[in-house]
């Protein structure tokens, strides 16, 4: 049975990985696999590391992404990270019901992290008719993805069908929690103990996040690195990030952050639940935890 959430704990802070569901990335509607999160490989040494992580390459044409949000309750607030991809795929759209599974519901979340504007991270901030998912909740962001969603520039950064696609989630989740939104810039503490850090890249106002408490602390990649493979060629990008020179040099200073103060890690498209260390080998390398 597929797992849909995990429990753990950063210091005193109670977490919860949480499903939302998968999305299979396949033709024709996405590039093959290997294209997709590897636009700019060197076919000869993909296809040696491919195989370096038991991926056959000519047999890989599609790829089933988790979709992994997460929750921190630190005893005065409980905080969600990302809202998910409702209405994207008939697998998404569960976190909802998964927070219910272990005791959360919709009202108990007061705070709501959303670290870029792509649906499989805003898609679950309203409902069918246009109301609040999580109604208690005030919500943060980062400034510059904001202006880059809600000014007509996003309508230019992608090509017209990919763009249709991102503007129609955007336009639905993201006018409705403006009253409710903080916008931040920089490294930000939003509450003690969880920082926004500046992560861009993949979109221009891209989030990580830092939870920290007592002497533990968790890194949450968000998006600036789709796949483990990244984490050992971070040079290697997918055709859906947007500005290259600089996702490189996001990942390179948020993987040596990790590896250097031996920091737990989140990522949303890895593996469920997502949770691992990097380290430093004869490259970096993804080691999950064990479960």
């Amino acid at each position: 049975m597929e797992m849909e959430t995990h429990h753990f704990s950063v210091g005193s802070f109670q977490c919860i990985a949480v499903s939302d569901g998968t999305h299979l990335y396949e033709p024709p509607t996405f590039p093959p696999p290997s294209i997709f999160l590897f636009s700019n490989a060197p076919k000869d040494e993909l296809e040696r590391i491919l195989r370096k992580y038991n991926i056959q390459p000519e047999s890989w044409d599609k790829w089933i992404s988790p979709y992994i949000c997460f929750m921190v309750d630190t005893g005065k607030h409980k905080v969600l990270v990302e809202t998910g991809a409702d209405g994207l795929d008939p697998n998404t759209g569960k976190l909802v019901q998964n927070l219910k599974t272990v005791g959360v519901e919709r009202e108990d979340i007061d705070t709501v992290v959303l670290t870029h504007g792509h649906p499989d991270h805003i898609g679950g901030n309203v409902d069918d008719d246009g109301n609040l998912t999580f109604p208690n909740a005030h919500y943060v962001m980062c400034k510059r993805e904001w202006d880059f969603w809600t000014s007509g520039e996003a309508a230019q950064a992608y090509n017209k069908h990919v763009s249709e696609v991102l503007l129609a989630y955007a336009q639905k989740n993201l006018p409705p929690i403006e009253e409710r939104l903080d916008l931040v810039d920089h490294e930000t503490e939003i509450i003690p103990g969880i920082t926004t850090i500046e992560a861009p890249g993949h979109t221009p106002g891209h989030l990580a996040i830092m939870v920290e408490s007592e002497d533990d602390r968790l890194l949450y990649f968000s998006d600036a690195v789709l796949h483990p493979i990244q984490v050992e060629r971070p040079d290697w990008h997918s055709v859906i990030d947007l500005d290259l020179q600089q996702l490189e040099a996001t990942r390179q200073k948020l993987i040596a952050r990790a590896v250097s103060d031996e920091i737990l890690v989140l990522a949303y498209h890895f593996p469920f639940p997502g949770l691992g260390h990097v380290e430093q080998k004869e490259h970096w390398e993804w080691q999950p935890i064990e479960i």
